[in-house]
Parts: structure tokens; C-alpha cells; sequence
């Protein structure tokens, strides 16, 4: 488990972008004449934003992104094998294997094995493998032929 605990924060650490906005708007209220000698707080912003994604790390020349990262292409091949092994792995590999192996909770498997175990010791000793009187006629209460009048018995 705390393997697992290792990779998500390893996985975090990554990909950073979840944490922080990807463009900042700032909307500066100047009182002074509208001219072009004051410098807002937007244009500093956007300019070193301009500069990170400049400086960032260089990408190969045919690199096509899987779509988590658009900035750097070994944290998108990081974060892509990653959800492809909780994803494929660890939810249907490990998901199926214990479906698989799970126990026979409705016991129809243990029925099945009685029942093929009970015909072969009937079939050794000779017996009918259905015994027609399975329960004695002398144990059984049966309504009489008055008792049951003009009704059909269908058998």
C-alpha cells in the first residue's frame, strides 16, 4: 500500500498543472490619463508567462501528445503509463482474478459434486438411481378418496 501511496504522490508532484491556474487575468484600475506611460500589472504577467512556456523543456520534434501534458512530453508519457496501469491493471486485471477465484457463495457447484457422488454409490449397490418411494407412504398424510370428492389428480 504505501508503494502505491509512493506513485500517487509521485504522480502529483509530476504533474503540477493540476495546482496552478494555466493563465492569470488581472485587471488593473488606473486613475491616471490614458496614455502609454504606465504599465499594468497584466502585461508583466502575460510577458513571464511568455518566458516559462519559452524556457520549458524541449519537445521532439514529432511528439504527438496522449493529452496530459501539452508542456512537457515526459510528464505526459509519465501520467499516461501511469493511468494505463491503475487503469488496465490494477482495475481489470486484479478485478477479473477475483471474480475468478471467488468462492462458490450459492454452493451450486457443491450441490453438483453431491449429486454425481450420490449416483455413483447408487449405481455400486445396485440401486435405482431415483428411488420412488423416498419418503415412506406410511409417514405421508393423504387425504382420503371422500375427502378429495370429484377433484381431477393430475400425476
Amino acid at each position: 500500500m504505501a508503494a502505491f501511496t509512493r506513485l500517487a504522490t509521485s504522480a502529483l508532484r509530476l504533474n503540477n498543472g493540476l495546482f496552478r491556474p494555466n493563465a492569470v487575468r488581472v485587471v488593473g484600475i488606473s486613475t491616471s490619463k490614458k496614455n502609454k506611460d504606465t504599465i499594468t500589472i497584466a502585461d508583466t504577467l502575460v510577458e513571464q508567462e511568455k518566458s516559462k512556456t519559452e524556457t520549458a523543456v524541449p519537445t521532439s520534434k514529432n511528439w504527438i501528445s496522449w493529452g496530459f501534458s501539452y508542456e512537457s512530453e515526459t510528464e505526459d508519457n509519465t501520467l499516461m503509463h501511469l493511468s494505463f496501469l491503475f487503469g488496465v491493471t490494477l482495475c481489470l486485471v486484479t478485478t477479473g482474478f477475483y471474480w475468478a477465484y471467488l468462492p462458490d457463495y450459492r454452493m451450486v457447484n457443491w450441490a453438483q459434486r453431491e449429486a454425481y457422488l450420490e449416483l455413483r454409490r447408487r449405481e455400486e449397490l445396485g440401486l435405482p438411481l431415483i428411488d420412488p418411494n423416498l419418503i415412506d407412504a406410511e409417514k405421508m398424510d393423504l387425504p382420503s378418496d371422500e375427502d378429495l370428492g370429484s377433484t381431477e389428480i393430475v400425476i
